[in-house]
């Protein structure tokens, strides 16, 4: 007897199904491969189920590819999204400890480029991916990597909807808010963003300049004075670094303190802004929403 139509079509989903079962299982025992920011191809014999990350934006690029459970442990300053706040702190990214990391037996560790737990996990047999985002181009790749380690499918969807929220942040803006010239305060050594950083590209994006050159490096630590011969229309600072801003030497006379021209970023924001990540859509609005109230009515102001 002929199976119906109805017993059919089950069938054929009933093989889908296995298919489908078999080239997961497959993918995961062929396992991963990634080169990370060092250079080094790391392999895995699966995709990674519990991760430890030590860098804020790499835990948030988990979490924005929808595979934050796989989190089992982070850096003491990782706190977005909630759900990471619950997690085991295994402290410092650069110098974490090591005996919690290999507590929560990860089956990789994220972290900086510039952490110095590298070689003494890898000692102990933990494999370890270095992923230091510093421009746009770098988080866009960085996504791809993720992807690439965590077996999503499509990851760079999210750098398409960060892009997407960073240009219509920038068409936002008023023409007034165009051409200011803004200096941005990473942290109080001074430590400004430069046009080279991640920061620098988003204002850039939004139209206005940097009173920093290129050569100066993405995150140059500055003299004052530069920013008082430089003078800028507007300052974007975080709370951090405002207490005492108009006492620095020289600085009360400048044009943005002078004519109130100074964002002061809550530390909630300015995590935002000083991560590259998933949140940079977020940070180009909070520029974005600074140039606009600042520059409001400042015809004529803005110096060409």
């Amino acid at each position: 007897m002929k199976p119906t139509p109805v017993k059919r079509i089950l069938i054929v989903v009933a093989v889908l199904l296995i298919l489908l079962l078999l080239m997961w299982g497959t993918a995961r025992a062929q396992g991963v491969q990634v080169t990370d920011d060092r250079g080094r191809t790391v392999q895995l014999a699966r995709t990674p189920q519990r991760i430890v990350s030590l860098l804020p934006s790499l835990a948030e690029t988990v979490c924005a590819l929808d595979q934050c459970h796989r989190l089992v442990g982070v850096d003491r300053y990782t706190n977005w999204p909630d759900s990471v706040r619950k997690l085991p702190q295994v402290g410092g990214g650069l110098d974490p400890n090591i005996e919690a990391v290999v507590a929560l037996r990860p089956d990789v560790v994220l972290m900086a480029t510039s952490s110095r737990a590298a070689a003494r996990l890898e000692a102990l047999g933990i494999p370890v991916v270095a992923l230091e985002p510093k421009t746009h181009a770098d988080v866009q790749r960085v996504l791809g990597k993720m992807g690439q380690l965590l077996g999503v499918q499509d990851a760079q969807r999210v750098w398409r909807a960060t892009d997407a929220g960073v240009r219509a942040a920038a068409q936002s803006l008023p023409p007034a808010a165009r051409g200011a010239r803004v200096y941005f305060e990473v942290n109080p050594g001074p430590y400004g963003a430069g046009p080279g950083s991640f920061i620098g590209e988003t204002l850039t994006r939004l139209g206005a300049r940097n009173i920093l050159p290129d050569t100066l490096g993405p995150f140059p630590k500055l003299n004052p004075e530069f920013v008082v011969r430089a003078n800028p229309d507007l300052i974007m600072v975080g709370a951090r670094s405002a207490e005492g801003l108009a006492a620095r030497p020289g600085w009360s006379a400048l044009r943005a303190l002078r004519e109130q021209r100074l964002c002061v970023f809550s530390p909630e924001q300015s995590d935002v802004l000083i991560r590259p990540g998933p949140r940079m859509a977020e940070a180009a609005r909070l520029m974005a929403a600074c140039l606009a109230e600042k520059t409001a009515g400042a015809a004529g102001k803005v110096r060409p």
